[in-house]
């Protein structure tokens, strides 16, 4: 009978199947806990520094548990990683007969009657000779794969035009009354998942399922007796998306592309519809016009002291009105009409209620901007009580884990966030020695980070970082803004002769593959590469951040939370901004040491760190590295190795 202390001992079957596998105290007392939780339907809250190895300390407690388990991570390339490397290999060591399954929002899987469509239809306006040759590679591959996930089909780019017009979303899919309902790639998966005894997901589908749940549909994912979320820092993010309601301008013009295809094929008699998807899709673009900026975010209250959005927004109810009537006259015709009838109401619906004051009670509204698109949000103030509502449906076990949980081990801000009262919380330190291995470095001289030449200054104190340190380093930032800024120059530095990689010159996985090869490289990035990166030995060396990660308070959501936290006699900066601050810093700082022969300096910009009164507060959180504010100390650390 296999026990937890036997199996991770150094001669037990973990190290067994893996190469240079060491018994960890840590590892074993995270493995024990959540064995424990699971044992007793518990929620536990578990914060494990890097290197701790949790991926192994709760896959192990999951195969021995019975039942079934969830595991929900914060990426899908984390999804994948569960499926096609740890689990297999915790599989092969336990030699249990348990099964897995891989669970991917839709969106990943080819749809059939969408493909059939799009390869009869001669009005799409993707065609050009790439999208033509990837639409023929796509319908070869959906004829022999089993799966049907476009993942398994690398000669399609991820970004490729082409994928929206083979996969379904909510909105387009047509259920049961599909033709192709029998053979659906999203079917089997969802069947698959519904017998196996491990189903991998990410947060994005745990959240969408819970709220497929409460309208009443069929379950997304099955009943389980355990619920695991790695990465669980994401989770408030997350939730909030989901239980929150959205409607964008794309899913309207989606909604008159499809109407319009449907309506070729089954209504083409009917003159006043088509000239209804014409101005519907005139009003949707209109509404985009009325704000000039691009990637912004605006509140209901300033979106609406505009004239031209008001009466755009105005236009769009009634075009919207009168193509969901005619829709609802010739929806008999097909199921494809009557899909877009359901899909114009929905959306009638959600635009309706954003403009009402009284139903968007406890929520806030706002608009986001993009390039082409404009999105309609109402996000609700709190989460916390809709997720406790969810969590007390049924008994089970929640474990939550990521190595970025609490604020010097306090993990209030996160339970309070995602309603979690009078829970199991454990801490456990990274094993690696940070006080020999890494150096923190607050230069001196640096202005506050709203002064004019913030950016500029910031970059004249990394360079002699960055030469002392051969380059290797990440540059990572708190806006795309000062990202652009920092590349351009370093660029116009002549004597800087170090390979520059900025964030959006390829993918993730392209720009970390480059930064790996390149050996000596600065990559400058924002928000992709706080987290979930993980780059070993000296390639990287040095990460540098800009200004502490306090999130834009003119972001809409942001104000409203902070307004209400203050209102009901609390204090908003201790209690939410400043929690979230530090949890995203220790993230970035994450990527510094990854192994226990990482060494490297972390370069906190800000002067805040030490200036002001909370500074103590953020780096007594930082896992407990020597500290500096010398750059000849800096440079004796890289020349030491």
């Amino acid at each position: 009978m296999l026990d937890i202390v036997s199996i991770f001992s150094a001669d037990g079957v973990l190290a067994s199947q893996i190469p240079g596998f060491r018994m960890r105290p840590q590892q074993l007392e995270m493995a024990k806990i959540i064995t424990e939780a699971i044992d007793n339907h518990q929620v536990l809250v578990a914060e494990a520094g890097t290197g701790t190895g949790k991926t192994l300390a709760y896959l192990v407690p999951a195969f021995l548990a019975g039942g079934k388990v969830i595991i929900s991570t914060g990426t899908k390339t984390l999804q994948d990683q569960l499926f096609n490397r740890d689990i297999p290999i915790v599989r092969a060591a336990l030699k249990i007969p348990v099964t897995v399954a891989l669970l991917k929002g839709r969106a990943n899987y080819i749809c059939l009657y969408h493909l059939e469509r799009s390869l009869q239809d001669t009005h799409l306006s993707f065609i050009n000779r790439d999208e033509i040759q990837y639409l023929q590679l796509i319908e070869r591959y959906a004829k022999n794969s089993k799966h049907g996930d476009r993942s398994g089909l690398n000669a399609v780019p991820d970004n490729a035009a082409i994928w929206q017009q083979v996969t379904s979303t909510r909105d387009s899919c047509l259920g049961s009354e599909c033709p192709d309902y029998k053979k659906c790639f999203v079917m089997e998966a969802r069947k698959q998942a519904l017998a196996a005894d491990i189903v991998v997901v990410n947060h994005h589908l745990f959240f969408a399922d819970v709220m497929l749940r409460d309208e009443g549909l069929s379950e997304l994912l099955p009943a389980c007796n355990t619920v695991i979320f790695d990465e669980a820092h994401q989770l408030p993010e997350t939730a909030s998306l989901f239980f929150g309601e959205s409607i964008s301008t794309g899913q309207l013009l989606d909604l008159a592309r499809d109407t319009k295809a449907e309506t070729i094929q089954a209504a083409a008699d009917f003159v006043p519809l088509t000239d209804a998807i014409a101005a519907m899709e005139k009003a949707v673009r209109d509404l985009r016009l009325t704000v000039a900026a691009d990637n912004i975010r605006l509140s209901f209250a300033t979106v609406m002291q505009s004239p031209d959005f008001d009466d755009a927004s105005s236009r769009l109810l009634e075009k919207l009105t009168l193509l969901t009537r005619l829709l609802e006259d010739q929806a008999e015709r097909s199921e494809g009409l009557e899909n877009c009838r359901q899909r114009a109401a929905s959306h009638l619906y959600l635009i309706q209620r954003w403009h009402d004051e009284t139903d968007m009670q406890g929520y806030v509204r706002w608009i986001e901007v993009y390039h082409q698109a404009m999105q309609l949000h109402a996000t609700p103030l709190s989460i916390a009580e809709i997720f406790q509502k969810q969590m007390m449906s049924s008994l089970r076990t929640w474990i939550f884990t990521s190595a970025t949980l609490s604020v010097k081990k306090d993990f209030a801000h996160f339970n309070r966030e995602m309603g979690l009262n009078d829970v199991q919380t454990a801490h456990w330190e990274s094993p690696f020695n940070f006080a020999e291995q890494a150096l923190l470095y607050v230069p001196l001289g640096l202005p506050e980070p709203h002064h004019k030449s913030y950016t500029e200054q910031v970059v004249q104190a990394a360079l002699p970082v960055l030469r002392a340190s051969r380059g290797r380093a990440f540059f990572l930032c708190t806006s795309l803004r000062a990202m652009q800024r920092i590349s351009e120059l370093l660029q116009a530095c002549t004597d800087f002769d170090f390979p520059i990689l900025l964030q959006g010159q390829g993918s993730r996985s392209y720009m970390l593959e480059r930064f790996r090869e390149l050996k000596n490289a600065v990559l400058i990035g924002s928000q992709s590469f706080w987290e979930g990166v993980d780059v070993r030995g000296e390639a990287l060396s040095l990460v540098i951040i800009d200004k502490l990660p306090f999130a834009p308070p003119d972001d809409p959501v942001l104000s409203a939370r902070i307004e209400k936290i203050n209102r009901e006699g609390h204090n908003a900066f201790w209690e939410y901004q400043l929690p979230r601050a530090v949890i995203n810093l220790k993230q970035g700082a994450g990527r510094l040491i990854r192994d226990e022969t990482d060494r490297g300096v972390l370069m906190i910009c800000d002067p805040r760190l030490a200036t002001k009164a909370y500074g103590k507060y953020i780096w007594q959180s930082l896992p407990p590295m020597k500290r500096t504010r010398e750059l000849e100390e800096v440079k004796r650390f890289f020349e030491s190795y």
